[in-house]
Protein backbone atom coordinates (compact mmCIF):
# COMPACT_ATOMS: atom_id res chain seq x y z
CA UNK A 1 0.00 0.00 0.00
CA UNK A 2 1.06 3.57 -0.72
CA UNK A 3 0.33 5.77 2.31
CA UNK A 4 0.40 9.56 2.69
CA UNK A 5 0.70 11.10 6.17
CA UNK A 6 -0.46 14.72 6.37
CA UNK A 7 1.12 17.00 8.99
CA UNK A 8 4.42 18.40 10.26
CA UNK A 9 4.73 17.59 13.96
CA UNK A 10 5.79 15.05 16.55
CA UNK A 11 2.42 13.32 16.36
CA UNK A 12 2.86 12.79 12.61
CA UNK A 13 6.42 11.49 13.07
CA UNK A 14 5.11 8.94 15.60
CA UNK A 15 2.24 7.88 13.29
CA UNK A 16 4.63 7.59 10.32
CA UNK A 17 7.15 5.64 12.45
CA UNK A 18 4.42 3.14 13.38
CA UNK A 19 2.94 2.88 9.87
CA UNK A 20 6.46 2.26 8.51
CA UNK A 21 6.55 -1.00 10.50
CA UNK A 22 3.49 -2.44 8.69
CA UNK A 23 4.00 -5.31 6.23
CA UNK A 24 1.12 -3.79 4.21
CA UNK A 25 3.21 -0.70 3.38
CA UNK A 26 4.99 -0.38 0.03
CA UNK A 27 5.73 3.38 0.00
CA UNK A 28 5.35 6.13 2.61
CA UNK A 29 4.94 9.82 1.79
CA UNK A 30 4.58 12.84 4.08
CA UNK A 31 3.16 16.30 3.43
CA UNK A 32 5.08 18.21 4.52
CA UNK A 33 6.71 16.63 7.55
CA UNK A 34 9.96 17.51 9.31
CA UNK A 35 13.60 16.42 9.33
CA UNK A 36 12.80 13.29 11.35
CA UNK A 37 9.94 12.07 9.17
CA UNK A 38 11.98 12.69 5.99
CA UNK A 39 14.37 9.96 7.16
CA UNK A 40 11.58 7.36 6.83
CA UNK A 41 9.15 8.88 4.29
CA UNK A 42 9.39 10.71 0.97
CA UNK A 43 8.80 14.44 1.39
CA UNK A 44 5.87 15.96 -0.49
CA UNK A 45 6.33 19.73 -0.58
CA UNK A 46 2.66 20.61 -0.09
CA UNK A 47 1.21 22.34 2.97
CA UNK A 48 -1.13 20.16 5.10
CA UNK A 49 -3.90 22.72 4.49
CA UNK A 50 -3.48 22.89 0.68
CA UNK A 51 -6.29 20.39 0.16
CA UNK A 52 -6.64 20.83 -3.61
CA UNK A 53 -2.97 20.06 -4.29
CA UNK A 54 -2.99 17.12 -1.84
CA UNK A 55 -5.96 15.59 -3.68
CA UNK A 56 -4.11 16.07 -7.00
CA UNK A 57 -0.98 14.42 -5.59
CA UNK A 58 -2.90 11.47 -4.10
CA UNK A 59 -4.68 10.89 -7.42
CA UNK A 60 -1.50 11.13 -9.49
CA UNK A 61 0.53 8.83 -7.21
CA UNK A 62 -2.41 6.44 -6.67
CA UNK A 63 -2.19 6.75 -2.87
CA UNK A 64 -4.11 3.90 -1.21
CA UNK A 65 -4.62 5.62 2.15
CA UNK A 66 -4.12 9.12 3.50
CA UNK A 67 -3.79 9.61 7.28
CA UNK A 68 -4.45 13.11 8.64
CA UNK A 69 -2.57 14.17 11.77
CA UNK A 70 -3.57 17.76 12.64
CA UNK A 71 -6.95 19.37 13.28
CA UNK A 72 -6.70 22.27 10.80
CA UNK A 73 -7.02 20.25 7.56
CA UNK A 74 -9.85 18.18 9.10
CA UNK A 75 -11.78 21.32 10.05
CA UNK A 76 -11.23 22.71 6.55
CA UNK A 77 -12.74 19.64 4.86
CA UNK A 78 -9.78 17.56 3.64
CA UNK A 79 -11.72 14.32 4.22
CA UNK A 80 -14.74 15.54 2.24
CA UNK A 81 -12.47 16.54 -0.67
CA UNK A 82 -10.63 13.20 -0.72
CA UNK A 83 -13.85 11.19 -0.47
CA UNK A 84 -15.43 13.24 -3.28
CA UNK A 85 -12.38 12.33 -5.38
CA UNK A 86 -12.86 8.64 -4.57
CA UNK A 87 -9.73 8.51 -2.39
CA UNK A 88 -9.47 6.59 0.88
CA UNK A 89 -8.63 8.74 3.91
CA UNK A 90 -8.64 8.19 7.69
CA UNK A 91 -10.12 11.18 9.51
CA UNK A 92 -13.37 13.03 10.19
CA UNK A 93 -15.43 14.98 7.70
CA UNK A 94 -15.72 18.74 8.19
CA UNK A 95 -19.17 18.55 9.80
CA UNK A 96 -17.82 16.14 12.46
CA UNK A 97 -14.52 18.00 12.95
CA UNK A 98 -16.57 20.94 14.31
CA UNK A 99 -16.49 19.09 17.65
CA UNK A 100 -12.95 20.40 17.99
CA UNK A 101 -13.10 23.38 15.63
CA UNK A 102 -15.73 25.17 17.74
CA UNK A 103 -15.62 25.16 21.56
CA UNK A 104 -19.10 26.75 21.52
CA UNK A 105 -20.48 23.89 19.41
CA UNK A 106 -18.79 21.31 21.67
CA UNK A 107 -20.12 22.80 24.92
CA UNK A 108 -23.66 23.16 23.54
CA UNK A 109 -23.48 19.59 22.17
CA UNK A 110 -22.42 18.24 25.58
CA UNK A 111 -25.21 20.14 27.30
CA UNK A 112 -27.78 18.82 24.81
CA UNK A 113 -26.73 15.17 25.20
CA UNK A 114 -26.04 15.20 28.95
CA UNK A 115 -22.29 14.64 28.61
CA UNK A 116 -20.61 15.81 31.84
CA UNK A 117 -18.70 19.09 31.47
CA UNK A 118 -18.05 22.26 33.46
CA UNK A 119 -20.78 24.93 33.86
CA UNK A 120 -20.29 27.56 31.15
CA UNK A 121 -21.63 30.50 29.17
CA UNK A 122 -20.69 31.65 25.65
CA UNK A 123 -20.07 35.28 24.66
CA UNK A 124 -19.50 37.43 21.61
CA UNK A 125 -19.58 40.65 23.63
CA UNK A 126 -16.77 41.88 25.89
CA UNK A 127 -18.94 43.72 28.44
CA UNK A 128 -21.24 40.74 29.02
CA UNK A 129 -18.19 38.46 29.44
CA UNK A 130 -16.65 40.82 32.02
CA UNK A 131 -19.94 40.99 33.95
CA UNK A 132 -20.07 37.18 34.02
CA UNK A 133 -16.51 36.98 35.36
CA UNK A 134 -17.35 39.43 38.16
CA UNK A 135 -20.40 37.34 39.05
CA UNK A 136 -18.57 33.98 38.91
CA UNK A 137 -15.28 34.94 40.60
CA UNK A 138 -11.91 33.29 40.02
CA UNK A 139 -10.18 30.99 39.21
CA UNK A 140 -12.06 30.76 35.94
CA UNK A 141 -11.36 29.26 32.50
CA UNK A 142 -11.56 31.32 29.29
CA UNK A 143 -11.45 29.63 25.88
CA UNK A 144 -11.28 30.95 22.34
CA UNK A 145 -14.05 29.33 20.29
CA UNK A 146 -11.90 28.31 17.32
CA UNK A 147 -8.60 26.52 16.74
CA UNK A 148 -5.57 28.12 18.40
CA UNK A 149 -2.92 25.35 18.34
CA UNK A 150 -3.60 24.34 21.95
CA UNK A 151 -2.94 27.86 23.24
CA UNK A 152 -6.49 29.26 23.21
CA UNK A 153 -7.31 28.23 26.78
CA UNK A 154 -6.42 30.45 29.73
CA UNK A 155 -6.93 29.61 33.40
CA UNK A 156 -7.20 33.02 35.08
CA UNK A 157 -6.50 33.08 38.81
CA UNK A 158 -7.41 36.73 39.40
CA UNK A 159 -10.23 38.94 38.16
CA UNK A 160 -7.66 41.30 36.65
CA UNK A 161 -6.07 38.46 34.65
CA UNK A 162 -9.48 37.17 33.53
CA UNK A 163 -10.62 40.60 32.27
CA UNK A 164 -7.30 41.17 30.47
CA UNK A 165 -7.65 37.76 28.78
CA UNK A 166 -11.17 38.59 27.59
CA UNK A 167 -10.00 41.97 26.23
CA UNK A 168 -7.04 40.28 24.47
CA UNK A 169 -9.25 37.65 22.88
CA UNK A 170 -11.89 40.07 21.64
CA UNK A 171 -9.04 42.35 20.59
CA UNK A 172 -7.96 39.72 18.05
CA UNK A 173 -5.24 37.75 19.87
CA UNK A 174 -6.30 34.57 18.06
CA UNK A 175 -7.90 36.26 15.04
CA UNK A 176 -11.19 34.70 13.95
CA UNK A 177 -10.77 31.94 16.58
CA UNK A 178 -11.53 34.35 19.46
CA UNK A 179 -14.46 36.29 17.98
CA UNK A 180 -16.57 34.14 20.28
CA UNK A 181 -15.42 32.78 23.62
CA UNK A 182 -16.49 30.25 26.23
CA UNK A 183 -16.11 31.05 29.93
CA UNK A 184 -16.48 28.10 32.27
CA UNK A 185 -16.04 27.10 35.89
CA UNK A 186 -12.60 25.96 37.00
CA UNK A 187 -12.58 22.26 37.90
CA UNK A 188 -10.21 20.73 40.46
CA UNK A 189 -8.61 17.35 39.86
CA UNK A 190 -6.21 15.51 37.59
CA UNK A 191 -6.27 15.68 33.81
CA UNK A 192 -6.10 12.64 31.55
CA UNK A 193 -6.43 11.93 27.83
CA UNK A 194 -8.78 9.26 26.51
CA UNK A 195 -8.37 8.48 22.82
CA UNK A 196 -10.19 5.95 20.65
CA UNK A 197 -10.41 4.97 16.99
CA UNK A 198 -14.06 5.41 16.04
CA UNK A 199 -16.54 4.79 13.24
CA UNK A 200 -20.25 5.49 13.51
CA UNK A 201 -21.31 4.37 16.97
CA UNK A 202 -18.43 1.91 17.46
CA UNK A 203 -15.02 2.51 18.98
CA UNK A 204 -11.69 0.86 19.78
CA UNK A 205 -9.87 2.39 22.80
CA UNK A 206 -6.22 3.38 22.51
CA UNK A 207 -3.90 3.15 25.51
CA UNK A 208 -4.60 5.77 28.19
CA UNK A 209 -2.23 8.70 28.66
CA UNK A 210 -1.69 11.93 30.56
CA UNK A 211 -0.59 15.17 28.91
CA UNK A 212 1.15 18.10 30.63
CA UNK A 213 -0.23 21.29 29.11
CA UNK A 214 1.49 24.03 31.13
CA UNK A 215 4.93 25.20 30.13
CA UNK A 216 6.68 24.95 33.52
CA UNK A 217 7.13 22.29 36.23
CA UNK A 218 4.30 21.93 38.72
CA UNK A 219 1.74 22.93 36.05
CA UNK A 220 2.78 26.57 36.17
CA UNK A 221 2.79 29.16 33.38
CA UNK A 222 0.70 29.46 30.21
CA UNK A 223 -0.89 26.58 28.31
CA UNK A 224 1.06 25.07 25.43
CA UNK A 225 0.31 22.43 22.82
CA UNK A 226 1.71 19.96 25.41
CA UNK A 227 5.11 19.58 27.11
CA UNK A 228 5.15 15.84 27.65
CA UNK A 229 3.03 12.76 28.27
CA UNK A 230 3.20 9.22 29.55
CA UNK A 231 1.21 6.02 29.09
CA UNK A 232 -0.69 4.35 30.66
CA UNK A 233 -2.32 6.89 33.02
CA UNK A 234 -2.91 5.33 36.48
CA UNK A 235 -5.63 7.93 37.20
CA UNK A 236 -7.82 6.04 34.68
CA UNK A 237 -8.71 2.90 36.62
CA UNK A 238 -10.82 0.15 34.99
CA UNK A 239 -13.88 1.54 36.85
CA UNK A 240 -13.20 5.06 35.60
CA UNK A 241 -12.63 3.79 32.06
CA UNK A 242 -16.03 2.05 32.14
CA UNK A 243 -17.66 5.34 33.17
CA UNK A 244 -15.78 7.28 30.44
CA UNK A 245 -17.09 4.88 27.81
CA UNK A 246 -20.68 4.79 29.12
CA UNK A 247 -21.14 8.48 29.93
CA UNK A 248 -18.87 10.23 27.44
CA UNK A 249 -17.52 8.30 24.45
CA UNK A 250 -20.56 6.27 23.33
CA UNK A 251 -23.09 9.09 23.95
CA UNK A 252 -20.86 11.43 21.90
CA UNK A 253 -20.73 9.04 18.93
CA UNK A 254 -24.47 8.43 19.13
CA UNK A 255 -25.27 12.15 19.43
CA UNK A 256 -23.02 13.11 16.53
CA UNK A 257 -24.53 10.38 14.32
CA UNK A 258 -28.07 11.46 15.18
CA UNK A 259 -27.19 14.98 13.98
CA UNK A 260 -25.87 13.69 10.65
CA UNK A 261 -22.25 14.22 11.77
CA UNK A 262 -21.09 10.59 11.79
CA UNK A 263 -17.51 10.23 13.01
CA UNK A 264 -14.66 8.21 11.51
CA UNK A 265 -11.11 8.65 12.76
CA UNK A 266 -9.57 9.39 16.14
CA UNK A 267 -11.71 10.85 18.93
CA UNK A 268 -9.92 12.36 21.91
CA UNK A 269 -11.60 13.40 25.15
CA UNK A 270 -9.51 15.65 27.41
CA UNK A 271 -10.82 14.86 30.88
CA UNK A 272 -10.72 16.28 34.39
CA UNK A 273 -11.07 13.59 37.03
CA UNK A 274 -11.75 15.05 40.46
CA UNK A 275 -14.22 15.87 43.24
CA UNK A 276 -16.95 16.67 40.69
CA UNK A 277 -16.51 13.31 38.97
CA UNK A 278 -15.34 12.89 35.37
CA UNK A 279 -15.86 15.94 33.17
CA UNK A 280 -14.90 16.69 29.58
CA UNK A 281 -12.58 19.69 29.25
CA UNK A 282 -12.41 19.44 25.46
CA UNK A 283 -12.87 17.13 22.52
CA UNK A 284 -10.27 16.73 19.78
CA UNK A 285 -10.93 15.00 16.48
CA UNK A 286 -7.39 13.61 16.10
CA UNK A 287 -4.66 12.01 18.16
CA UNK A 288 -3.09 14.23 20.80
CA UNK A 289 0.39 15.69 20.57
CA UNK A 290 2.47 14.69 22.60
CA UNK A 291 0.27 11.74 23.71
CA UNK A 292 0.66 9.97 20.34
CA UNK A 293 4.40 9.60 20.83
CA UNK A 294 4.34 7.45 24.04
CA UNK A 295 1.15 5.67 22.89
CA UNK A 296 2.76 4.57 19.61
CA UNK A 297 5.81 3.31 21.54
CA UNK A 298 3.47 0.84 23.31
CA UNK A 299 1.41 -0.29 20.30
CA UNK A 300 2.62 -3.75 19.22
CA UNK A 301 -0.03 -4.48 16.59
CA UNK A 302 -0.32 -3.04 13.06
CA UNK A 303 -1.75 0.51 13.07
CA UNK A 304 -2.11 0.58 9.29
CA UNK A 305 -4.10 -2.68 9.31
CA UNK A 306 -6.33 -1.28 12.10
CA UNK A 307 -7.12 1.87 10.08
CA UNK A 308 -7.87 -0.13 6.93
CA UNK A 309 -10.17 -2.49 8.87
CA UNK A 310 -12.07 0.46 10.38
CA UNK A 311 -12.58 2.07 6.96
CA UNK A 312 -13.83 -1.30 5.65
CA UNK A 313 -16.45 -1.50 8.44
CA UNK A 314 -14.56 -4.21 10.31
CA UNK A 315 -14.08 -2.15 13.49
CA UNK A 316 -15.41 -5.06 15.57
CA UNK A 317 -12.40 -7.11 14.45
CA UNK A 318 -9.84 -4.50 15.55
CA UNK A 319 -7.99 -5.54 18.70
CA UNK A 320 -4.87 -3.47 19.35
CA UNK A 321 -2.07 -5.22 21.25
CA UNK A 322 -0.32 -3.10 23.88
CA UNK A 323 3.07 -3.58 25.47
CA UNK A 324 3.11 -4.01 29.26
CA UNK A 325 5.92 -1.46 29.40
CA UNK A 326 5.52 2.15 30.49
CA UNK A 327 6.38 4.87 28.04
CA UNK A 328 7.08 8.54 28.48
CA UNK A 329 7.72 11.49 26.17
CA UNK A 330 9.41 14.79 27.08
CA UNK A 331 9.08 17.78 24.77
CA UNK A 332 12.19 19.89 24.19
CA UNK A 333 11.04 23.38 23.20
CA UNK A 334 12.57 26.57 21.81
CA UNK A 335 13.40 29.45 24.15
CA UNK A 336 10.32 31.66 24.46
CA UNK A 337 7.75 28.97 23.56
CA UNK A 338 4.69 29.20 23.81
CA UNK A 339 5.38 32.87 23.02
CA UNK A 340 7.80 34.20 20.40
CA UNK A 341 10.91 32.18 19.63
CA UNK A 342 13.78 32.16 17.16
CA UNK A 343 14.52 29.36 14.68
CA UNK A 344 17.60 27.96 12.99
CA UNK A 345 19.70 26.76 15.94
CA UNK A 346 21.73 23.60 15.34
CA UNK A 347 20.56 20.47 17.19
CA UNK A 348 23.17 17.94 18.32
CA UNK A 349 23.10 14.68 20.27
CA UNK A 350 20.01 12.98 18.81
CA UNK A 351 22.01 10.03 17.40
CA UNK A 352 23.88 9.71 20.70
CA UNK A 353 20.60 9.60 22.65
CA UNK A 354 19.13 6.97 20.31
CA UNK A 355 22.04 4.57 20.87
CA UNK A 356 19.94 3.31 23.79
CA UNK A 357 17.44 0.92 22.11
CA UNK A 358 14.71 2.07 24.52
CA UNK A 359 14.94 5.66 23.25
CA UNK A 360 13.21 7.04 20.15
CA UNK A 361 13.37 10.77 19.40
CA UNK A 362 10.38 12.10 17.47
CA UNK A 363 10.91 15.35 15.59
CA UNK A 364 8.42 18.23 15.57
CA UNK A 365 9.86 21.65 14.73
CA UNK A 366 13.01 20.55 12.85
CA UNK A 367 14.53 21.22 9.44
CA UNK A 368 17.77 20.59 7.52
CA UNK A 369 19.85 23.67 6.64
CA UNK A 370 23.28 23.36 4.99
CA UNK A 371 23.31 19.68 5.89
CA UNK A 372 22.70 20.37 9.58
CA UNK A 373 19.69 19.54 11.77
CA UNK A 374 18.19 22.83 13.03
CA UNK A 375 15.24 24.09 15.06
CA UNK A 376 12.19 25.19 13.06
CA UNK A 377 9.34 25.48 15.55
CA UNK A 378 8.24 26.02 19.14
CA UNK A 379 8.12 22.37 20.12
CA UNK A 380 11.29 20.93 18.59
CA UNK A 381 11.57 17.28 19.68
CA UNK A 382 9.74 14.71 21.80
CA UNK A 383 12.24 12.36 23.41
CA UNK A 384 10.56 9.04 24.31
CA UNK A 385 11.62 6.09 26.44
CA UNK A 386 10.10 2.78 27.50
CA UNK A 387 10.77 0.96 30.77
CA UNK A 388 9.43 -1.83 32.95
CA UNK A 389 8.24 0.79 35.45
CA UNK A 390 7.29 4.45 35.10
CA UNK A 391 10.23 5.37 37.34
CA UNK A 392 12.63 3.51 35.05
CA UNK A 393 11.12 5.09 31.92
CA UNK A 394 11.43 8.55 33.49
CA UNK A 395 15.09 8.01 34.42
CA UNK A 396 15.89 6.80 30.89
CA UNK A 397 14.11 9.65 29.12
CA UNK A 398 15.83 12.37 31.13
CA UNK A 399 19.25 10.74 30.61
CA UNK A 400 18.53 10.92 26.88
CA UNK A 401 17.27 14.52 27.04
CA UNK A 402 20.55 15.59 28.65
CA UNK A 403 22.49 14.30 25.62
CA UNK A 404 20.59 16.56 23.20
CA UNK A 405 21.50 20.23 22.81
CA UNK A 406 20.31 23.34 20.99
CA UNK A 407 20.51 26.97 22.03
CA UNK A 408 17.74 27.99 24.46
CA UNK A 409 16.31 24.46 24.82
CA UNK A 410 13.84 24.13 27.69
CA UNK A 411 11.73 21.27 28.96
CA UNK A 412 9.77 20.20 32.00
CA UNK A 413 11.58 18.00 34.50
CA UNK A 414 8.47 16.54 36.17
CA UNK A 415 6.82 14.57 33.36
CA UNK A 416 5.45 11.35 34.88
CA UNK A 417 5.57 12.53 38.51
CA UNK A 418 1.78 12.54 38.94
CA UNK A 419 1.65 8.91 37.86
CA UNK A 420 4.59 7.97 40.10
CA UNK A 421 2.91 9.60 43.11
CA UNK A 422 -0.31 7.75 42.40
CA UNK A 423 1.48 4.41 42.01
CA UNK A 424 3.61 4.69 45.14
CA UNK A 425 1.40 6.61 47.57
Amino acid sequence: MKVLVVGNGGREHALAWKIKQSPLLSKLYVAKGNAGIWQIAEKVDISPTDVERLVEFARKEKIDLTVVGPEQPLSEGIVDAFEDAGLRIFGHRKNAAILEASKVFAKNFMKKYGIPTAFYETFDNENEAVDFIKKMGTPIVIKADGLAAGKGVVIAYTEEEAIKTVKDMFGGKFGEASKRIVIEEFLEGEEASYIAMVKGEELVPMATSQDHKRVFDGDKGPNTGGMGAYSPAPVITPEIEKEILEKIMYPTLKGMKSEGREMCGFLYAGLMIGPKGINVLEFNVRMGDPETQPIMRRLESDLLQHMVDILEDKINQVEPVWSDKWSIGVVMASKGYPGKYEKGFEITGVEEAEKDPDIVVFHAGTDIKDGKLVTAGGRVLTVTAVGDTLVEAKEKVYRAVQKIHFEGAHYRKDIGDKGIKRLYK
